[in-house]
């Protein structure tokens, strides 16, 4: 089905006020967004409007009970200027999946990625050229019923909204296993995007920091003995050269950046490990020289080294990120996809067309 969005430019666009040498993350954001509306049991009213605020009804349902999830993507720069997109199909499906759990209605795939093409060929000039950098995308769709009482709303509105971004981690992090929150259970919302697992996630991560740490490791919510994953990201661990990472199974996000490096990593011979880790095998492995590397996977992050893991009173310090071979090259072949730098055998590269991107 070929979907007609409607668009309404900017009168002024605010690009030259932006340095892209100097972005900070989640902060800046480019001239246009996408607008649908559920209403009546369907989707309408696809459009393309200038960025800024909307009204929003203060008993929205939205605001109260939690329907509310979101996506996170990004969009890069070919080295020939080819504004491209990474595994687009793949988003459409998860924030589909997450509007499930929380009983949302499906967004059409089709009208998702036909926003996102003209959005980004729309805004093509706010993607950064930096190596590192790239225009993040955040697709979000809450509940906008005006109404008091706990039930699904029947009115939704699906956004997706842009803007430039630097890297999100420009160190190597170090996490705390945490001992006393948790962030999912079996059966409960861990595996969908969805707003709350975030915000009550914040406790734990604040205290983490002032213990001196960035972000928190997840453990399982019975025994805190398995990790599941870190606050931002899935996690790997590479132990005696094998490369190990927790399975979903209805806790852990789906991480598609997650997916992409299994795949990388099992097609260049690394053996790969999805199985339980324990906070236990870390620490046998750490005193053993075993624990060669542990690296976070996100859209947002790419992979992040994690350079320590505190585990109760005993803190793993991990080799330096000079010594990380499968972490680097993991990160390096997922950038340097986004960046046409070297052949996509997966598919998972979708080109924006010239001809629908903003003259630059």
């Amino acid at each position: 089905m070929k979907y007609e969005i409607p668009v309404t430019k900017t009168s002024e666009s605010r690009l030259p006020e932006v340095d892209f040498n100097d972005i900070p993350f989640g902060r800046v954001f480019s001239d246009h967004m996408f607008i649908c509306d559920y209403r009546d049991g369907r989707w309408q009213e696809p459009r393309i409007v200038p960025f800024g605020p909307f009204m929003i009804h203060p008993a929205a349902m939205g605001l109260h009970y939690g329907q509310s999830i979101f996506e996170g993507m990004k969009a890069s720069k070919s080295h020939d200027g080819r504004p491209l997109l990474f595994r687009p199909d793949m988003h459409a499906k998860r924030i589909n999946a997450s509007a499930e759990r929380m009983c949302m209605p499906a967004f059409p795939e089709e009208l998702f990625l036909a926003a996102l093409k003209k959005l980004v060929g729309l805004d093509a000039a706010w993607i950064p050229p930096q190596a590192g950098s790239a225009l993040y995308i955040r697709p979000l769709m809450f509940a906008s019923d005006e109404f008091i009482g706990v039930k699904p709303s029947l009115n939704y509105r699906f956004i997706i909204f842009t803007g430039p971004v630097g890297p999100y981690y420009p160190k190597p992090v170090s996490l705390l296993a945490e001992q006393k929150y948790v962030r999912a259970v079996e059966g409960g919302t861990g595996e969908a995007k969805a707003a709350g697992n975030y915000g009550g996630a914040l406790l734990p991560a604040k205290l983490a920091q002032e213990k001196g740490f960035d972000q928190v490791m997840w453990l399982d919510a019975h025994e805190f003995k398995n990790v599941q994953e870190v606050g931002t990201m899935n996690i790997f661990f590479v132990i005696d050269g094998t490369v190990v990472t927790p399975p979903t199974g209805g806790t852990i996000l789906k991480g598609i950046t997650r997916d992409s490096i299994i795949t990388i990593l099992k097609d260049k011979g690394f053996d790969i490990d999805i199985r339980p880790v324990t906070v236990d095998e870390l620490i046998e492995a750490h005193r053993g020289g075993k624990l060669e590397e542990a690296f976070g996977s996100g859209t947002a992050a790419v992979v992040a080294h994690v350079s320590k893991i505190g585990i109760g009173d005993e803190v793993l310090d991990l080799p330096p990120v000079e010594e990380r071979r499968i972490g680097e090259l993991a990160k390096k072949t997922i950038n340097d996809l986004r960046a046409g730098l070297i052949p996509d055998p997966y598919g998972w590269i979708v080109e924006v067309p010239v001809s629908e991107a903003a003259e630059v």
